[in-house]
């Protein structure tokens, strides 16, 4: 009973931020809009990566995060390892796409990437620095998976949705999101919902420097 709860919250922690996304971007904008190069990026090293697996069986020993072996490249590959079966795998293979490219629809390539990186990067220092964690993890299950780095990223949509809508029930979902997290992580000790948390800090982060940059650009303008 007590994975079937682990799942269920997992995903609809997934759902909205999913949902997140969408209203940010604009639902009935998606056909026009341009091809998510960097989501495109990111799904083909992580089909990559279950490709290898399939076709290489030491592939999880030599690039996944267990902090008793050694490669600094382990921080990096293990994200683009599964290891959580066929419906695990499909799972955060679809997850990454969907939510890549959403992000790269609100906040660009670039900053999409490098959300991406953080989540790789921040979490394990931030668990390690705050007593939750032993090292370095890019996810939050058996040191290997994309899901880390993707709800990481989810929660950036969650914060931009937050600060686009006025709305009682879109304010609440996207107010919900780290709400979530939170309970999942003190509940269940469901790292997806800490990382998320990360995330929508993060996103705060970044959304109010840029919100600043804008509003100094706007000022020298009005001066010229």
């Amino acid at each position: 009973m007590g994975a079937i709860v682990f799942n269920v919250t997992t995903a609809a922690l997934m759902v909205m931020m999913v949902n997140c996304g969408l209203g940010v971007v604009g639902r009935d904008t998606l056909r026009g809009r341009p091809v998510p190069w960097a989501a495109v990026a990111l799904t083909a090293i992580a089909v990559g990566g279950v490709l290898l697996q399939l076709v290489w069986s030491g592939a999880m020993d030599a690039l996944d995060a267990d902090p008793a072996k050694s490669g600094w490249w382990r921080e990096f590959t293990s994200v683009f390892m599964q290891n959580g079966g066929l419906f695990g795998g499909l799972w955060n293979l679809v997850t990454l796409a969907a939510v890549a490219a959403l992000a790269q629809w609100y906040w660009g390539g670039p900053l999409t990437l490098g959300f991406f990186l953080a989540g790789i990067l921040l979490p394990g220092r931030i668990d390690s620095l705050l007593g939750f964690g032993g090292g370095p993890s890019t996810d939050p299950r058996n040191f290997a998976g994309s899901s880390g780095a993707t709800y990481f990223l989810g929660a950036t949509l969650a914060l931009a949705f937050l600060t686009r809508t006025r709305l009682p029930k879109e304010l609440a979902l996207a107010a919900g999101v780290p709400a979530l997290g939170l309970a999942m992580w003190f509940a269940q000790e469901n790292g997806h919902g800490l990382v998320s948390v990360y995330g929508f800090v993060l996103g705060g982060a970044v959304w109010a420097v840029r919100r600043q940059v804008a509003r100094r650009q706007a000022a020298r303008r009005q001066v010229a």
